[in-house]
Order: structure tokens, then sequence, then C-alpha cells
């Protein structure tokens, strides 16, 4: 039976697209750019897509700061450090309003209608800042880059929310926004000339919207039936998509590697998670557990006083109490190392066998350069 990490490695050898996915803070972002580094490695061509990434991880791959145009990183980064690209890397950062403008041009049924929409207050905001329209943007970039020919691999680091889920259940919350009853009455009651109109309106919705247009400005209500009538133009476009979205989530190209901590809460997120990966038919490719704490070297029957003279024979001086403190951190690392391990064996019982899982242990520092990128690639897939 091929060990986690072989079967990880196995992964991005065969698939088309894997999708890191997990709750915010347990090194999603991080573990996506080593796996594309792996990949690259390798000899596959990589597009890793990313959310606003820290800038210690850009300088890893040797860029001063990510952007949402493509970026090719350089094999002699890699290969300075004994860790030589075969393929290629290239690094993209998600540019929502970008995502979102070009579909707004694409399935709008005219030009002047698209540029109407472009330019409107409330599609300013709702394509930068509504909740959710980053993970369905991320979605669609997705499919975009799918498709493209320059790649053997695309790995996506999905957005970082505060429920790791989100992302999934996207295209559906926006088809249903999109098709609401709410949507669907204001679009009836914007004439063709650009007015909203109230007397189509119920009398009582027409006076709580008389009051709005007091308190907010008359140009408020006109511009928010202005933005939902041309939404209401492109709800085919949109529902196509989102429909493509859920069928390219499904597709036996994609498979998502689940990440997480040993901590029980961000196991228990990533385990819920992985439940409704399997009840959407969507594919485990793998976990990943980073910052595994290890136990240190047993110290035997060691006592302060055995410590002081190593520490003498050593030449080392440490002020008074040093010995009893440094027993007290060996104890304290034992038990958090035993407690990752109960954890880890929760996780290996509920998962039942069926998905690899990969221990990254704890490192000494943030990764921060190629070599440990590299590193990490390493423990990640040989």
């Amino acid at each position: 039976m091929p060990s986690a990490t072989e079967s990880l490695r196995t992964l991005l050898a065969t698939k088309r697209v894997v999708i890191t996915v997990g709750a915010g803070g347990v090194g999603k972002t991080t573990t996506a750019a080593a796996l594309a580094v792996a990949a690259a490695q390798d000899g596959r061509r990589v597009l890793c897509l990313t959310i606003d990434p820290a800038k210690r991880l850009a300088q890893s791959l040797g860029l001063d700061r990510m952007t949402t145009e493509a970026a090719h990183i350089d094999a002699a980064r890699f290969a300075a450090v004994g860790a030589p690209l075969t393929g290629s890397l290239t690094i993209m950062m998600l540019d929502t309003k970008r995502t979102f403008d070009d579909l707004v041009v694409k399935y709008s049924s005219t030009p002047d209608k698209a540029k109407a929409l472009l330019s409107n207050r409330l599609y300013q905001y709702v394509s930068t800042s509504l909740a959710g329209t980053q993970e369905y943007m991320a979605m669609e970039k997705l499919v975009a880059v799918q498709a493209d020919p320059s790649y053997d691999l695309v790995i996506l680091d999905t957005p970082p929310t505060t429920n790791a889920l989100d992302f999934l259940d996207a295209p559906d919350r926006m088809v249903q926004a999109l098709d609401s009853a709410a949507m669907r009455w204001f679009s009836e009651a914007f004439q063709s000339t650009g007015k909203l109109s109230l007397s189509l309106l119920a009398r009582s919705a027409a006076v709580v919207l008389r009051g709005l247009g007091r308190i907010t400005g008359g140009g408020f209500l006109e511009a928010m039936a202005e933005f939902i009538s041309a939404l209401n133009d492109l709800f085919g476009g949109f529902r196509t998509r989102a429909r493509m979205v859920e069928k390219a989530l499904r597709s036996p190209e994609v498979a998502f590697v689940l990440v997480t901590s040993p901590a029980p809460m961000s196991i228990r997120e990533v385990l819920y998670f992985s439940d409704r990966l399997m009840d959407s038919a969507m594919s485990r490719g793998a976990f990943v557990v980073n910052r595994v704490r290890e136990a240190p070297a047993p110290l035997g029957d060691a006592d302060e006083r055995a410590i002081d003279r190593e520490l003498s024979l050593r030449r080392v001086t440490l002020d008074e109490g040093a010995a009893g403190r440094l027993l007290q951190a060996h104890a304290d690392a034992v038990r958090l190392a035993v407690l990752d391990a109960k954890n880890l064996v929760g996780l290996a019982e509920r998962t039942g066998g069926d998905v690899p899982i990969v221990h990254v242990p704890e490192l000494p520092s943030d990764v921060y350069d190629a070599r440990l990128l590299a590193q990490l690639a390493t423990m990640l897939t040989r």
C-alpha cells in the first residue's frame, strides 16, 4: 500500500485541478504553494491561483508581492537550493472585481447594458464587498483557467472565510439571489425609461420605498432599480455559469486537499467539510495536517542536578532555576505531542482509512524562502 505522501504525489501527477480547503490559519495557502512547487519539480506546468497570500510567501517565490497578473517563477531560484523545477510554475492572485467585470461584458445582451452596469455604484460595491462574491468568483476563475492548455495542473487556494464551506454554496447562492422574488419585484417596477415606477408596486411597498428614498436620496432607489434590472438581463448567463461551476467541482479531474492542524476545532471543521464533499459527490484527495508537534527525545532519569552538570560541561551559563524550567518545558512538549497524536488517531478513525493523511511536523519558523518552501514540498510528497 502506498504511503500518504506517495498518494498525494500521485494526486498531483494525475489530476487537472487540486483545491486546498480548510479553516483559516491552518497553513492552507502555504500548503497550496508547496504542492505547486512539488508538481513543478515533477515536470508539470502548474498554475497556482491564490487568494491574498502573505508577503513572506511571495518573497519565498522571488516576488516582491503577488499581483492579479500571472507571474512566471524563475526556476533558477529553486535550482539554487537543490530543488530544480523540471516543469514550470506560475502564480496568480484572484482579482474578484475583474472576474465579475469579465462576466458582465460576456453575458450582457448589449455593450451599452454592460457599460451601464459596470458604472452603476451598487454594482461597484457588490463586485468587491458583498459577502460571498469572492467565493463565487474564485470558482468562476477556476472554470476559466481549467480550460487553459498552457497548464497541466491548476491548484486553487480557496478564500479565507470563517466558514470553509462558503465557496461550495456560492453558485447556488448566486442563482437564488438573482432569481429571488425581491429581484423580480424591483425589475418589474423599473420601466424602459430607466425610472422606478412606484405605481407598479403594492401601495404598502410604495409607501415604504418613498420613506426610504427620503432617507437615502431618490438617486439611491433609481440606482438600485437600474442595478437589479441589469442583473436580470444577465441572469441566464449567470445561471448557466453557476451550473458549470457545480459540474466542474464534481469532475473526476478535480480533487480536494483538506488542510487542518491537530487542534480539535480545526479537525472538527475539516471533518464536517469532508462529510459535505462526500454528500456532494466531490472527490477527497488527501488530508494534510500541519504543525504536528513531535515529542522530544526522552531525558531518562535526568534531574535538575544532572542538567546543571551537563550545562557546566558544555560551558553554558544560564540564570538560576533554568534547569527546572528546561525540565518543565520538556514535559510540556511531551504532553502536547501526546495530545496531537491522540487527536490524529481520532481523525484517522473518522476518515476510515479511505483518504491518505499527510502529517507535517511543526516547523521552527514560517516559510519565507525557496529553500523552506522546497523542504515543505518534499515533506508533503516524498
